[in-house]
């Protein structure tokens, strides 16, 4: 690995020099450390690029560290990643990616992460996102996630774009069974010209499944983000879709929140707020010595924590 892949991973992944538990490390296409575990093993796919990552029935507090890293500009990285987690199983996965480039060519990662989660399997699913570097070439991250969750199955995301990506188009697919619960964290900032999407799609099939999404973003400079959910209820289930975002200078924000019920026993709720920063917030922050500037910084990195 190279001093470039050594920073983003620790900014992504909290990696410190090593990993615990199972791990692959993609640097700009290519391996560059895997370990598998007696419950989690890790292989390269056949046919694309990518992993099949299998947990075992059963395996409890284990983790599995998949970050990927792109260091320089000309490399537009496609990966296809799969987990296939066993009934029961209760276990974290990190999957991190850092962009970056110091000349003027552009540098995208675009990572496919399908889940397969068994009956009453439970995932922590982490994922930052960040670009750096110094050149004018764009960085692009466009993370594509599809979920299908069996009876009693739980996953939850957080997942977090810390800043410096250029462009992003952020995908989220899920299916869930009887039982089911999936709940989503997202945090979003975007600066200058940056652009974000947001398409949250989630199919609420089983009695009883059930979504709790929940979206916090902030638009700084020239910057425009386009936020979109739809949660559908096939049945008796619970649906909750919520996106709050603050506008700075002149950044621009969009919401498209959506329900479809085909059930009367869907209960389903969204909500969307968009507005500046509150006049109080910062007069009352100034009045204990900090600048509008820092101020402003607080009150932002308050709402996305």
């Amino acid at each position: 690995m190279n001093g470039i892949t050594e920073k983003l991973l620790g900014i992504v992944s909290d990696w410190a020099g090593s990993f615990n538990g199972a791990f692959n490390i993609r640097e700009n296409g290519q391996c560059a450390g895997r370990q598998s575990t007696a419950h989690i093993k890790i292989e390269s796919k056949t046919d694309v690029p990518g992993l099949d990552i299998r947990i075992l029935p059963g395996t409890k507090g284990e983790s599995v560290s998949i970050p990927a890293c792109v260091t320089h500009g000309d490399v537009d990285d496609l990966v296809y990643n799969d987990f296939f987690v066993g009934d029961g199983a209760d276990v974290t996965i990190v999957a991190g990616c850092g962009v970056h480039t110091d000349d003027g060519e552009p540098a995208r990662h675009n990572g496919i992460h399908r889940f397969f989660l068994g009956r009453d399997a439970h995932v922590v699913y982490l994922e930052k996102h960040i670009g750096t570097g110094g050149g004018s070439g764009k960085r692009s991250i466009d993370p594509v996630t599809e979920a299908t969750l069996a009876e009693g199955a739980i996953l939850e995301m957080d997942t977090t774009q810390l800043g410096g990506v250029d462009d992003t188009t952020r995908t989220t697919r899920a299916t869930l069974a009887a039982g089911a619960k999936l709940y989503i964290r997202e945090r979003l900032l975007t600066e200058g010209s940056q652009q974000a999407r947001t398409d949250f799609e989630v199919f609420l099939d089983g009695e009883d499944s059930g979504v709790d999404l929940i979206s916090r973003s902030v638009a700084k400079g020239n910057s425009h983000q386009a936020y979109r959910s739809r949660i559908v209820g096939n049945t008796r289930c619970t649906g909750h879709s919520e996106c709050d975002a603050i506008i700075a200078d002149n950044g621009t924000v969009t919401a498209a929140p959506e329900l479809t019920a085909n059930s009367g026993d869907a209960a389903l709720i969204h909500e969307a707020a968009i507005g500046k920063i509150a006049g109080e917030q910062l007069l009352k922050l100034r009045t204990l010595g900090l600048t509008e500037e820092e101020a402003e910084a607080k009150i932002v990195a308050g709402f996305l924590k």
